[in-house]
């Protein structure tokens, strides 16, 4: 039974819309409490009770965009299946979340907040870090059952997602880069799987 959204969640869902909209036309600095609330049809009272910051409301964005991401595929290890077709298909579902315009225009008007505020970036990405992603599960149980050599998972799948950010966010997010064709995605998760198998594959 489809479980039924409270009108507290439809008027959370309601503001997060509006500032998705909002701070990308106008960034963040520009974009009052007021008119968030007037964007979102609720009042500002509203707004505070759910997200008492506008940096608060930014970073829930890029938090649900990032496990929208990371947990794009459920990471779920076979045993009996190829270990090149299975991390080539987990690195593709998170591409193809980085890889979107969403994302990267998120991703974005984060940077350009949090430019002068370094401290409350790192603390931010010390968050989203904590977080155990879907290739995470995967490759604990790669080595659990002996087809991954002993490694730190954490280190591991941070190796990969700078392999896919290196080629796939950081251009597009600088914009010396255009987004990466279907082809190209592919081709990037096909080449960073065998690169990250050749190393640790038991």
């Amino acid at each position: 039974m489809e479980k039924k959204v409270s009108r507290s969640e439809l008027k959370r869902q309601a503001i997060l819309d509006a500032a998705k909209r909002v701070f990308q036309e106008r960034g963040v600095q520009s974009t009052s409490m007021d008119e968030l609330a007037a964007q979102a049809e609720v009042s500002k009272r509203t707004v505070y009770n759910h997200f008492a910051s506008k940096e608060i409301l930014i970073m829930t964005l890029i938090s649900e965009l990032w496990h929208q991401a990371t947990q794009a595929s459920e990471g779920d290890y076979d045993p009996a299946a190829e270990m090149q077709q299975q991390l080539c298909d987990l690195i593709e579902a998170e591409i193809e979340v980085i890889c979107s315009n969403e994302y990267i225009e998120l991703s974005r008007v984060a940077f350009d907040h949090f430019f002068h505020r370094p401290a409350a970036l790192r603390e931010q990405m010390d968050k989203f870090s904590a977080f155990e992603t879907g290739i995470q599960r995967w490759i604990k149980a790669a080595v659990a059952d002996g087809r991954l050599r002993e490694l730190n998972p954490e280190v591991a799948s941070q190796q990969i997602h700078n392999l896919i950010k290196g080629n796939c966010f950081w251009p597009q997010l600088l914009q010396v880069q255009p987004t990466l064709d279907l082809r190209a995605r592919h081709e990037l998760a096909s080449n960073t799987a065998a690169m990250f198998l050749s190393h640790y594959s038991a």
